[in-house]
């Protein structure tokens, strides 16, 4: 039998999560010309700089986070067993992945510097790559 709270479900996770992203970019600070700064501390004086972009990637991860949940309940999963010879759910492939794509950030800018922009593409083929073969 078809539940019918999950589109509820589905819908409800989907306001909250506009709205925490609405309210991040409404806290944003902003120029002299009224646009974001996107490079200006969020928390002046605060003990960390976070920056919208900051923001935006940690929101980003919990976002993934609530999703793979939703997921884990709506659609229960068996582990399986991938090229690691190790059992994996998706929220150990996401663990992997995040980490994984972290190290290849980082080497990214070992080796070529600031604009990451390579490095992303680099991470999002990493990502396919462990969900489908890990």
């Amino acid at each position: 039998m078809v539940s019918r709270r999950w589109p509820t479900v589905y819908v409800t996770t989907g306001i909250v999560l506009l709205g925490i992203l609405a309210a991040l970019f409404a806290v944003a600070p902003r120029g002299e010309d009224g646009g974001i700064s996107w490079f200006d501390p969020m928390i002046p004086g605060g003990w960390m700089a976070w920056t919208l972009p900051i923001a935006l990637f940690f929101y980003t991860i919990g976002c993934l986070l609530v999703i793979f949940t939703i997921l884990a309940i709506r659609f229960p999963e068996t582990p399986r067993v991938g090229v690691l010879r190790i059992e994996t759910t998706r929220g150990d492939r996401l663990f992997i992945t995040l980490l994984g794509s972290a190290f290849l950030c980082i080497g990214w800018l070992a080796t070529f510097g600031a604009p990451l922009w390579g490095a992303l593409i680099l991470c999002l083929v990493y990502a396919a790559a462990v969900f489908r073969w890990v």
